[in-house]
């Protein structure tokens, strides 16, 4: 969790730095994206710390027991962001690309689902809560 941005190559090239053995690494990155309806001028991206963390360290859990991991990373940042901003990733490193793969979508899905994060859409109309989506909650389904 942190509320600076953060450098993607920079993050991918430390963790596949730090990976032995390991065959695929497969990483993901989230970026705010515009709205449809209205021009975004930002997000607000609120969450409790310490119940953030301890829910993001339970979905990497999670995806270690379920597939062959050497490595995870869970980036996610919290604040006021812009459009084109980088707002969260995740990496994984297996022995296999299929283990890799699948992994880095579970994570993605829960962290969109699951993780306790609360977002705000400010655009010229004014400020909305983000709602849940039933798209993203028929992903977690893939899982069960």
């Amino acid at each position: 969790m942190q509320e600076a941005a953060f450098d993607l190559g920079a993050e991918a090239n430390a963790f596949v730095a730090r990976q032995r053995g390991v065959g695929a690494i497969v990483t993901f990155t989230g970026i705010v994206r515009d709205l449809d309806d209205a021009p975004l001028h930002h997000m607000q991206i609120e969450h409790y710390p310490g119940m953030t963390e301890k829910a993001l360290s339970k979905i990497a859990e999670d995806a270690a027991g379920r597939w062959a991991l050497g490595d995870i990373l869970i980036l996610h940042r919290y604040g006021r962001l812009a459009p084109d901003d980088a707002i969260m990733m995740v990496a994984t490193a297996s022995r296999h690309r299929r283990d890799a793969f699948e992994a880095a979508m579970f994570l993605m899905d829960f962290l969109k689902s699951r993780a306790p994060f609360w977002k705000k859409e400010e655009t010229a109309e004014g400020a909305d809560w983000v709602a849940a989506k039933a798209d993203d909650e028929a992903a977690l389904k893939d899982w069960t």
